[in-house]
């Protein structure tokens, strides 16, 4: 109990963002941005294991949008151009544009790669059927729900060959869902397309929503974990998990992702046991409200110490 993870994301080194933006303009090779990309996957995995984080994200580092990381791998999608995401951030909006089809894996690779480097287990990370369509301009199906059963049925394919390859936990990460709560029952739908006979541990991230519109149905979604924040709301969003009780495992959110401040330890504990007093600490993960990609690493270093050293306090104190 209270085992400390991230969400998925981590910053990229500069080394990177300058390979990549060298690539977009034809000044390297595919295979010389790839070897960078790993380079730096190296680096996240060396560090949550020298920070003692239990479950291991692998950063992420080939992905430059998540939507659009996987757009580019299926068959039927096209890319925009420059759709506004928030402030001034921008991406390029995936477009469904004819029926879809996986030609082959594409998160398996990187995961066997994340997982050679470290005997601590590491997460297959994808994102979910809902946000894939709802984060997506569709020019081909005839409805919504069409088009997130079509992710799903695909979907269900890579978290199966995920699986296979080893992956103890699979997280399908559902940012969307809370946005359009009228929709949930189609995203429980496609979410026990994705998950029908997977025997590893799965979980489904959901950030930044008015969780009450949407629980205490989102407890059907047919998943082992919820990945949840609080931290960014001050822990106020938790009297919505009150009643009824929450009965699924918690990835529980501690660490505001985007804000420079660096969360301290005491401040941490405390936000802990607020947690503690809703769900039951055997159910219970701590990991930061989202992917850290948005912060720099030195950012993202000191808030993931504060968190490991903060769960070490709670869990001596409850006799751990």
């Amino acid at each position: 109990m209270l085992e400390t993870t991230s969400v998925g994301s981590f910053p990229k080194p500069d080394y990177l963002q300058k390979a990549r933006t060298a690539f977009s303009t034809n000044k390297i090779t595919h295979e010389q941005l790839v070897e960078l990309e790993l380079q730096a996957t190296r680096e996240v995995i060396a560090l949550q294991e020298e920070i003692g984080i239990d479950i291991l994200a692998h950063g992420e580092m080939e992905r430059g949008d998540m939507t659009t990381y996987f757009a580019e791998k299926l068959e039927g999608m096209g890319i925009s151009d420059l759709v506004r995401s928030y402030g001034n951030r921008y991406y390029r909006k995936p477009i469904v544009a004819g029926a879809l089809k996986r030609p082959i894996p594409m998160t398996v690779e990187m995961y066997k790669y994340s997982q050679s480097l470290t005997k601590k287990p590491v997460k297959g990370m994808l994102t979910g059927p809902y946000t894939m369509c709802d984060w997506s301009f569709n020019t081909h199906y005839d409805t919504r729900r069409d088009v997130v059963l079509a992710f799903a049925r695909l979907l269900h394919d890579e978290v199966k060959d995920l699986e296979n390859a080893g992956a103890r936990y699979i997280q399908i990460d559902e940012p969307a869902i809370s946005t359009r709560p009228e929709e949930l029952e189609i995203a429980i739908e496609a979410m026990g397309i994705v998950t029908a006979g997977i025997k590893a541990m799965t979980i489904s991230h959901i950030c930044y929503g008015d969780f009450k519109t949407i629980y205490p149905r989102i407890l059907d979604l047919p998943v082992d974990q919820l990945d949840l924040e609080f931290a960014n709301s001050g822990y106020s969003n938790l009297d919505v998990f009150k009643t009824p009780k929450f009965t699924k495992k918690i990835a529980y959110g501690v660490l505001d992702i985007h804000s420079h401040r660096i969360e301290s330890v005491d401040e941490i504990v405390s936000g802990i046991k607020k947690g503690l007093s809703v769900f039951d600490a055997e159910l219970m993960m701590i990991d930061p409200d989202c992917g850290l990609k948005t912060r720099t690493m030195e950012e993202s270093a000191a808030k993931l110490r504060n968190m490991v050293a903060a769960v070490k306090i709670v869990k001596s104190e409850l006799g751990l």
